[in-house]
């Protein structure tokens, strides 16, 4: 079974997390064991997520990550050590090839979710692609971008809702995009955190992730999300990226272990 096949029939969900941006190896090494411990416990099929370089920061003196070289490094590692699947952002065509080398999953961010080039040269790669639906999109539109990598050779593809925008600095999640997203017949992902965001709040993005139990249950209700995607550190504060909305590390597996109980709830009925 292909990892896609894998992710398409997980039951009750998949599971992509990890910190926002690649950190100092012992804070990834640390998340990386958590994580693999919780997915072993729990039953949940395990991506590992984190971004070699973000570069849609806020601020331009915001941290941006490591870098293409030393990321990679450092993701190639913990899938080495820990034996997990790896799904990190890709911002350039020209990165394409060389993170896919490393990741099974090559991510193309909500702002640049209409970029044509870039979703063409991430469904060229062989790697499974996931497409953010902008915060600027319709649920309806994010199948079109879907099918822009159909038509580069590929059928491999995740959709992720991450929120649309509401007014300045603040998001919602209209729950009937799942349903709609899930119309394309590609496995639809919530991305709990970076909904919770408020998006460019002053030098960097604020957060409401005290929510974040709530909205994963709300998903996992509406019986159409396939899978879960949290950004998590161990100590948020300290994080280099996202730090305002990442879950802690500790509070992983209340929320997970929730939205297990909704989702099998729901197949019993």
């Amino acid at each position: 079974m292909t990892l896609f096949e894998k992710l398409k029939e997980a039951k009750p969900f998949f599971l992509i997390a990890g910190p926002c941006v690649v950190e100092d190896l012992d804070t990834m090494r640390h998340t990386a064991q958590t994580l693999v411990n919780l997915s072993d416990e729990l039953g949940l099929p395990l991506v590992f997520k984190s971004s070699y370089r973000k570069a849609n920061r806020t601020s331009g003196d915001s941290p941006e990550g490591p870098g293409l070289e030393q990321g990679l490094t450092i993701l190639q590692k913990l899938k080495q050590d820990f034996g997990f699947p790896i799904l990190t952002d890709v911002h350039e065509c020209v990165d394409v090839p060389i993170a896919a080398e490393v990741c099974d999953i090559l991510q193309i961010p909500a702002f640049l979710s209409r970029q044509t080039a870039l979703i063409e040269a991430v469904a060229s790669s062989g790697r499974i692609v996931n497409i953010k639906k902008g915060q600027f999109m319709a649920p309806e539109d994010i199948i079109s971008a879907a099918s822009k990598a159909q038509n580069a050779g590929t059928d491999e593809v995740l959709l992720t809702e991450r929120g649309s925008s509401f007014g300045y600095h603040n998001l919602v999640v209209d729950f009937r995009g799942f349903a709609i997203m899930a119309q394309s017949q590609f496995p639809v992902v919530y991305d709990v955190t970076h909904s919770l965001q408020r998006p460019s709040l002053g030098k960097a993005s604020g957060g409401t992730p005290q929510y974040a139990a709530m909205m994963a249950r709300a998903a996992m209700a509406t019986g159409m999300v396939k899978g879960l995607f949290i950004e998590t550190h161990p100590q948020p504060s300290k994080a280099l990226s996202d730090a305002a909305s990442m879950l802690p590390l500790d509070e992983m597996r209340g929320l997970l272990t929730d939205a297990i109980r909704v989702r099998m709830a729901l197949d019993e009925t």
